[in-house]
């Protein structure tokens, strides 16, 4: 009885101790028609071995990206996970969810998260970082939230190209405090900017973009940013961190607020989570900044070490003034992106990022000579870009999947009138064998294929 420690002369001791002679009297209070004076309908126990065999069983009912080609994108990528990222992260010093709060016992913990603020920062260009948030959604809330406690404006400007999850997370979490998420007309799936300018008053906090955005498209970001600060907003950029291999991070531009998801840095799609939100900063925005911060110091014999740091900022201290409520970070998979961000390196990280967009360009390539296939939208991509099919999309996904391909994300689920349309994400584990496998097979579905 592995999880069961108690004895059979346990359970008598302390049922005589509360003046009982059997379990059963402790249900007496329960009338007997209300009982169930049977058995529950379960099936005898089964071996360790069994379990599994059905266990595994059951997985399969599931397409998945181990038996299938995947090229499902939209936030959540199937990236390679080197294997030593998943022998380090399990280790048992660095299995935790969570902050550590005690200096003198997480050492280990603490560095790696000091670490991961720094990664974070030079990945995206930025003075300062946060030990992570929930996930990419979550962040851009909290990004938001700073900006109308800095600017103590309420409008927000916030195209339909940044990711349409995001934002609806956004909107549950600020609405409430008031502030407003305005959008921002489009045009070829990159933001107006005459609208844009048009829309900047005094009453908006920030403007938010995303960097490539959701539909895959790489925006010169430059001039949003410059316009919203001259209108004395704060610039949010919601930027891919793979993508920075091969793009200026936009700290180069002069973003106030930079936020991501870390999925593709080492952690798994698993299902759709846990996933990791990433948050940099300037250094002035650094009081209001969400969430933990792991800083260095030193002890008592002069020794390096690693603790939490300026902890005034947070709900637990400050209460009412507190700008977030969010007082822990996604520690294990924060863990995860540090050991893949240290393995790969910053060439590591721009042949990953060379390889998606190289991939992703080729691939749009084949396609484009396809008749019945539509490129949604110009402009360069980096890993993703949305196609129209003069067929149905559902039929289509449906085809592949049948032949172990999942050929995409359809936008109708994202509430942006693009039901013909479906998003394709490529990233570096897509061989030369798959693209054109890809190609091939909206080809032979568009001529009748079923």
């Amino acid at each position: 009885m592995r999880y069961i420690p108690n004895t059979p002369d346990d359970r008598a001791a302390m049922l005589r101790d509360i003046g009982v002679s059997a379990f059963e009297d402790l249900l007496s209070a329960i009338p007997g028609n209300l009982r169930l004076n049977r058995p529950l309908n379960l099936p005898d126990g089964k071996s360790e071995f069994d379990v599994k065999s059905i266990m595994r069983s059951l997985a399969r009912k599931n397409l998945n990206t181990v038996d299938h080609t995947s090229f499902l994108g939209a936030g959540s990528y199937d990236h390679y996970v080197p294997t030593a990222v998943n022998t380090l992260s399990l280790r048992s010093e660095y299995v935790t969810a969570y902050t550590p709060y005690q200096p003198e016992v997480a050492q280990a913990t603490l560095q790696v998260i000091y670490e991961f603020q720094s990664m974070i920062c030079e990945l995206y260009g930025m003075e300062a970082a946060n030990a992570s948030m929930y996930d990419g959604g979550t962040a851009l809330a909290e990004a938001i939230m700073l900006a109308a406690a800095q600017t103590r404006r309420t409008n927000i400007l916030c195209p339909p190209n940044v990711h349409p999850l995001y934002l609806r997370v956004a909107r549950t979490l600020v609405e409430p405090q008031g502030i407003t998420l305005q959008p921002v007309p489009l045009r070829d799936g990159g933001i107006d900017r005459a609208a844009l300018e048009s829309l900047l008053n005094g009453g908006i906090a920030a403007v938010v973009v995303q960097y490539p955005n959701f539909f895959g498209i790489v925006e010169d970001i430059s001039p949003f940013i410059t316009a919203a600060q001259a209108n004395g907003a704060l610039a949010i950029v919601v930027a891919d961190p793979l993508a920075m291999g091969v793009l200026e991070p936009p700290g180069s531009f002069g973003a106030d607020i930079v936020v991501g998801e870390g999925q593709s840095l080492g952690n798994l799609q698993s299902y759709g989570g846990p996933y990791l939100g990433l948050f940099a900063c300037k250094a002035n925005l650094i009081r209001r900044m969400p969430g933990r911060i792991v800083g260095v110091t030193r002890d008592v014999d002069g020794r390096r070490g690693f603790v939490l740091t300026l902890q005034t900022r947070e709900q637990h201290i400050r209460r009412d003034k507190a700008t977030s409520n969010i007082c822990t970070n996604e520690g294990l998979c924060a863990t995860r992106a540090t050991f893949y961000m240290s393995m790969l390196g910053p060439r590591g990280l721009a042949s990953v990022g060379e390889a998606c967009l190289h991939r992703c360009a080729y691939l749009r390539q084949q396609l484009t000579g396809i008749p019945g296939v539509h490129l949604a939208f110009g402009g360069p991509h980096f890993k993703e870009f949305a196609i129209r099919l003069d067929k149905s999309v559902e039929g289509f996904l449906h085809y592949m999947a049948e032949r172990k391909v999942l050929a995409g994300v359809p936008l109708k689920w994202f509430g942006l009138r693009m039901d013909d349309s479906l998003l394709v994400a490529v990233t570096e584990t897509k061989s030369l064998e798959d693209l054109d496998g890809f190609a091939a097979g909206v080809k032979q579905y568009l001529e009748g294929g079923k």
